[in-house]
């Protein structure tokens, strides 16, 4: 995975938070504004110094648990493809809730290298439900599809709770070894919130030789103390202009944590 691997310092992912889409609740209307916006933001992340931008329909509010409409699918190619056109930086894609199977699709109309995936092994309580993943279809799929996609996969997501007592250790081993993820991601409890530092270093700990990224919550002044334990971070609301989430990407912010994660 060159993006993680072949590179200064830690890997930084910036999230692309598309505005609603067509379709979605909060859809305002103008959708000039909403590419707008997303190019913007890629040029953001790249001018600051990002090396891969993850895009996601953030905006589209209740999210659908598992599959997306045709009408979402559509719109994230045209923002992809333009983003695409803006920046050169690898393009990952993570349609929520936990539609792999688009974000697959998604990587192969749009010269994506990897997905996001929520729920990939086990079952999650979650504000849309009960979610299910399913290595096995999101697996074949790729391999049908585009082998070449990367799967990052959150180990016990955010905004969720497992059903049963599930120790961090153990869904890290089986979303690496019995899911094939190709990189585990620890978020905190919600958008925004700093994941434990403890539970960073329990996933490290028994998954040494795997990319271990840290999704949720990071900001300069906390970045340091997951640097021994994290081979990246995916970073979104702190790199927004007064580091709020629906603020536009501020490349001054970027470079900050760039620059941290050089050290």
């Amino acid at each position: 995975m060159s993006f993680l691997s072949d590179r200064r310092g830690k890997a930084l992912i910036g999230v692309i938070h598309l505005q609603p889409l067509p379709g979605a609740p909060r859809w305002g209307g103008d959708w000039e504004a909403v590419l707008r916006r997303a190019v913007a933001d890629a040029r953001a992340y790249q001018a600051g110094g990002a090396d891969a931008v993850c895009l996601e329909n953030f905006g589209d509010l209740p999210f659908a648990k598992a599959a997306v409409g045709p009408e979402t699918v559509a719109c994230m190619a045209v923002a992809a493809r333009a983003v695409r056109a803006a920046i050169k930086l690898p393009l990952g894609f993570n349609v929520l809730r936990n539609d792999a199977r688009a974000a697959l699709a998604l990587c192969a109309a749009c010269q994506g290298s990897f997905i996001r995936v929520n729920v990939l092994i086990g079952a999650m309580l979650t504000d849309q439900g009960l979610i299910e993943g399913n290595a096995a279809e999101v697996l074949r799929y790729r391999r049908a599809l585009c082998p070449e996609a990367k799967i990052l996969a959150d180990v016990l997501v955010k905004h969720a709770v497992p059903l049963a007592p599930w120790p961090i250790e153990r869904a890290a081993l089986d979303t690496l070894a019995r899911a094939s993820a190709d990189a585990l991601i620890v978020t905190g409890p919600g958008t925004g919130l700093a994941a434990d530092v403890e539970r960073v270093k329990q996933v490290r700990a028994v998954c040494p030789q795997a990319h271990v990224l840290v999704g949720s919550g990071v900001t300069v002044e906390n970045a340091p103390a997951f640097l021994p334990h994290a081979d990246g971070f995916i970073v979104g609301t702190s790199l927004k202009v007064d580091g709020q989430v629906h603020n536009p990407v501020d490349p001054k912010r970027v470079a900050a944590l760039r620059e941290v994660l050089v050290l």
